[in-house]
């Protein structure tokens, strides 16, 4: 069992929430880009969630998740001191570190938890870091100062244009890849966040010929690559995102596929949200709680 020793609650709708999880054996081990996979009870199931931070000394994971699910809304209602079921990891293979001399991280929404975790790595391997962060809105960024705390240079975009520069993160990529053609500065990108944003951010970076890097969030069951239904097709070849991944070469992704593949439970998962709140006494109409 894996007790909750902290909870923050960054905005209420959607929720966005962080945790911190006693774990301490993952705590010494996970590396950027590495993920773990929570389950509530014994029923529950099995959700993966990349790491946003550890500290190796308390022996702490901490996770930022938002309530998009049945099981991400149902975590998001424990409290301190309650406890995890099950909590496995690291899962995955860590980014690959390197003196790359400056990366760009463009990271959007729940993506900026991972983003962070690399950022941090990539800085304690004496690379320059310029970062983008993005949301639809202001209420949904969070660890801004985090990033920019990791950060030699650091954007910040919102759709709406409540808060930073109104526009797409990838508005803020062209512009600094178009001044990056004389310097030649910039050697990775690595993007982070919605697949939608992940296409396009490899879109943007592909005509310039910089490696990007994308972290996919498909589907997972076991997460161990025996049930693979966390599979992608990457430059051609099947590719399974637990134990392959989670990180792979953007420009060789089928994005249109797995974006496909993401809605094959969409139906499920609207009918066990809609359980769910109605069981947890919603008040949205006279049910009850009773569907």
């Amino acid at each position: 069992m894996n007790r909750i020793v902290a909870k923050e609650e960054f905005s209420q709708n959607p929720g966005v929430k962080m945790m911190q999880i006693e774990a301490p054996r993952i705590a010494r081990k996970a590396k950027g880009g590495q993920f773990v996979v929570f389950r509530l009870n014994e029923t529950g199931e099995r959700v993966p969630l990349t790491v946003a931070d550890t500290d190796p000394e308390k022996g702490l994971v901490t996770i930022i998740f938002q309530e998009v699910g049945k099981s991400t809304m149902a975590l998001g209602k424990l409290e301190v001191g309650d406890c995890l079921a099950d909590f496995i990891g690291p899962l995955g293979k860590p980014t690959h570190m390197a003196d790359y001399g400056t990366v760009l991280c463009v990271a959007g929404g729940i993506g900026i938890a991972p983003t962070h975790n690399i950022a941090k790595a990539l800085k304690a391997h004496g690379n320059k870091v310029i970062s983008i962060i993005g949301a639809r809105t202001k209420e949904l960024l969070f660890w801004e100062d985090k990033m920019r705390a990791l950060s030699d240079e650091l954007y910040v975009c919102t759709d709406d244009g409540s808060y930073g520069i109104h526009g797409l993160v990838t508005k803020v990529e062209q512009e600094l890849l178009e001044k990056n053609r004389e310097s030649g500065e910039i050697n990775l990108v690595i993007g982070i966040g919605p697949p939608i944003m992940m296409k396009f951010v490899c879109k943007t970076s592909e005509p310039f010929g910089i490696e990007t890097m994308v972290s996919l969030p498909t589907i997972m069951v076991d997460a161990t690559g025996m049930c693979g239904a966390c599979r992608v097709t990457v430059g051609g070849e099947t590719k399974f995102v637990c134990v392959d991944g989670p990180e792979f070469n953007g420009h060789k992704v089928d994005f249109d596929e797995m974006l496909k593949r993401q809605t094959i439970y969409l139906e499920h998962e609207k009918v066990a949200v809609e359980r769910f709140r109605h069981g947890a006494g919603c008040s949205c109409c006279e049910c009850g709680g009773n569907v």
